[in-house]
Parts: structure tokens; C-alpha cells; sequence
């Protein structure tokens, strides 16, 4: 054969070579593009999660430390690996605590960022208007602030879920428990808007049964400063408990003011909600006395393994300081779905609602779960007195005097809220 003939030939096979591997090389492009490399891109991916907070505004010190305590709980799922190798991350949003703000930072983490989850609110009415966005656009959201609006059919969808309190529940213990101590004759400092409302709302449903009557129901808008129209009035009725259904700076100025007038001589101080921040920022003269409720408070370390836990690595994290009340709501809030993940085996919406509603959990205060109909979270409330001596240290403003344990009968029926049962 000639020196031409055996080139030629040899071109040739480099020539089919090339065209199969080239078509393979093409088939394999295809192959991954776009449905393997969407599943390839998924599985490197961080896990997105939502926080929608009022950064600004009265309760703008509460909602720094949910911040805090998410991050905590984002830190704790990446140092254990994430979840088959991918990592967490939180988008943190500020909703200025109005519910049009919410809804458009709401739906830009869904449709910009690309969330998996939405977690987070400090307000009653700013989470309806969040949740109103994720159930439109098939996206979980666990809300970490109170309200019972959320819970009741007209509001909910199966991808709501309410780790904080209700006002039911958390009003509910307090009047049980102070009621009987303190006096039938019961005013109401009253936050206008829908927090306040349904925390009277739960006192007057506990108080019911207890023969309770209501004097007066006086209410202010959100981020009043002066009282003192409001408790020449107050006294005037001779009330023996004032349920002050505030929050925030709002129940920092409310209390303050009611002591400096006086008004604790004659008149128990009674908050649904008594914020350890807000206990911080009044100080002890102010708030000795005053009987609450809470989600959480630090010193159940005493006597709850979790609690210590959860304590003690914020302590490290934060240069010493303890958890608020909502500040542990921010970590259970975002916890409680991370671990649904890693049940579920998936980040699949659908897969993560069923773990969820599976879960029997104790990550910061004692057990918990998320009741069937409504996914509200059963959990414990707790009873709590300010102090201002016997301080064990400056995070030491209060006594636990009573625990009411989880119990749905301490919850509005899911009848009451227009689930079918």
C-alpha cells in the first residue's frame, strides 16, 4: 500500500473518531442540561431560609435577637454537615413592622431569592400578611409570633405552621393563674391592633369561667409614649388587676408610667406576654411585681437539659448574654424545619410538611408538637414574677412561679377555628 493510500485511511479513522466522540460528547451535554444539571445544581445548592423581622421600629431589640438566635440555629446544622452536604443560609428581611412591607419583602425572598422556607414576624398582623403570601405561592412558613387568627381556617393552609404561642393559650394561663390570686375586678391597657385584641379576647375567655368582671378596656395606638391620660381613669375604677396587653417599648412606657403614678398600690400589673427585653430596658423598680407569661426564660436551665444547651451556646456565640423569650422563638422556628429536612430526606415541600407534623420535639424548653389540624405548636407556658432583689446576676429579673404543661385543652378547638375534624 502507498504512503497516500495508508494516510488516507488513517484520516478517515480520525475522522470517525471524532465524530463519535464529539456526538458523544454532545449526547452528554444534552443528557445533563436541564434536567441533570438542575438536579446536580439542587443537590450543591444552600437551603434558603426566609426571615422577615421589623429590624426597625418598636420591637426592633426583640426581633435583633431572633435574628441572633436563627443564625445560631443555621450555625448548628452546617457545623453538622447540612443536610447531604448542603448548607443553610438566612435571608434576614426587615417588614418594618407593617404588613405591606412584609408582603413585598415576603415575596421577593420567594421569587428573587428563591427561599425554600419562610420563618419569622414580630406582629400579629404583619404575619397574616406574610402568611397570605406563602400559601398563594405553596411555600412553608413558620411563624414565630403570636396570634390566633392564623390558626383559624379562613387564614390558614397546610403550609402554615405556628411555633410561637397563641394569645389563647398564653393570656389564658396568666388569668388562670392570676385571677384567683389578685381580684375579679380586671381593666385592660389595650395595644390597638390585632395582638392586643386577641390577648384580651384570651384573658376574658379564661376569666369567664373564673366570674371576672371587665371595667374598662382602654386602648392605644402602637408606639404611644404618654400614658397618663389613660391611668387617672384607670385608678378611678378601682380595678384589682390591669392586664396591660402591649408590647415592646409600648410595655416598657406602660409599666414605667403606671408605677411612677402609682398605680401598683391599689392594682395588680398583669402582661399576657412579659418580655425579658423589655424587663432589661424598664428596670427592676419598675417592673418588681409585675406577673406575666412567656415562651421561655433563660433560668429554665435549672431544671430543662435543653434549656442549658441552647444557653450555653448562645453565651459563646454572643459574647455572654442570654436568649430572650423571643429570641429562642427564632431558633425553634427555623430548628424545627431544618430538622424536618433531614427526617424527610428531602427538601421537597410536601415531604418536609409531613416530618414536621410528625415531630415530637425538645430543642429548648421541654416537649413539644405540632397539633394536626392548625400546626400549632403544644408547648408549655410560663408564669412569671419580675424581681428586683435576690438577683442572682443582671440576666436574673425573674421568678418562675408556675408552669402550665402542653395541653390542647388549653387550645381553641379545631371545631372553634373552622377545621373539619
Amino acid at each position: 500500500m502507498s504512503q497516500n493510500k495508508r494516510g488516507s485511511s488513517n484520516q478517515r479513522a480520525v475522522s470517525r473518531r471524532s465524530v463519535v466522540q464529539g456526538a458523544a460528547a454532545i449526547g452528554a451535554a444534552a443528557a445533563l442540561s436541564p434536567f441533570w444539571f438542575n438536579i446536580a445544581r439542587a443537590q450543591t445548592e444552600t437551603i434558603k431560609i426566609g426571615f422577615p423581622v421589623p429590624l426597625t421600629g418598636p420591637f426592633g431589640t426583640e426581633a435583633q435577637d431572633q435574628v441572633r438566635a436563627a443564625e445560631l440555629a443555621i450555625k448548628e446544622f452546617n457545623d453538622a454537615g447540612g443536610f447531604k452536604g448542603r448548607k443553610a443560609e438566612l435571608l434576614v428581611r426587615d417588614d418594618k413592622l407593617n404588613p405591606g412591607e412584609a408582603a413585598t419583602r415576603t415575596l421577593e425572598l420567594i421569587e428573587k431569592d428563591k427561599v425554600n422556607y419562610v420563618v419569622g414576624s414580630l406582629s400579629a398582623a404583619v404575619q397574616l400578611s406574610i402568611n397570605n403570601v406563602t400559601k398563594e405561592r405553596g411555600v412553608i412558613f413558620n411563624s414565630i409570633s403570636q396570634s390566633d387568627a392564623i390558626n383559624e381556617a379562613k387564614d390558614w393552609s397546610k403550609f402554615t405552621f405556628h411555633e410561637a404561642m397563641n394569645p389563647h393559650m398564653t393570656a389564658g394561663a396568666v388569668g388562670r393563674y392570676a385571677f384567683p390570686k389578685f381580684g375579679k375586678r380586671v381593666a385592660f391597657l389595650t395595644a390597638d391592633y390585632a395582638y392586643g385584641h386577641e390577648m384580651v379576647r384570651g384573658f376574658q375567655s379564661a376569666g369567664k369561667a373564673l366570674g371576672i368582671e371587665t371595667v374598662a378596656d382602654i386602648r392605644h395606638p402602637i408606639g404611644h409614649s404618654d400614658y397618663s391620660a389613660f391611668l387617672p381613669r384607670i385608678q378611678a375604677l378601682k380595678p384589682d388587676v390591669l392586664c396591660l396587653c402591649n408590647f415592646g417599648r409600648d410595655q416598657v412606657n406602660s409599666v414605667k408610667q403606671a408605677t411612677d403614678f402609682g398605680l401598683k398600690e391599689t392594682t395588680k400589673l398583669v402582661a399576657p406576654v412579659l418580655l425579658y427585653t423589655a424587663r432589661q430596658a424598664g428596670g427592676g423598680d419598675a417592673f418588681d411585681g409585675v406577673i406575666g407569661g412567656t415562651s421561655y426564660y433563660w433560668r429554665l436551665e435549672d431544671t430543662v437539659p435543653t434549656a442549658k444547651a441552647l444557653n450555653d451556646k448562645f453565651r459563646a456565640a454572643y459574647g455572654g448574654i442570654v436568649p430572650s423569650d423571643y429570641g429562642a422563638l427564632g431558633y425553634a422556628g427555623v430548628k424545627t424545619v431544618l430538622t424536618a429536612v433531614q427526617n424527610a430526606g428531602a427538601t421537597d415541600t410536601d415531604k418536609v410538611i409531613e416530618a414536621m407534623r410528625a415531630l415530637k420535639y425538645d430543642f429548648y424548653k421541654g416537649p413539644q408538637y405540632y397539633r394536626g389540624c392548625d400546626h400549632q405548636s403544644v408547648q408549655s407556658v410560663l408564669i412569671i414574677e419580675s424581681k428586683s432583689k435576690d438577683m442572682k446576676n443582671e440576666n436574673d429579673v425573674f421568678n418562675i412561679v408556675s408552669v402550665e404543661q402542653p395541653d390542647e385543652a388549653n387550645l381553641r378547638s379545631c371545631g372553634e377555628l373552622g377545621h373539619k375534624t
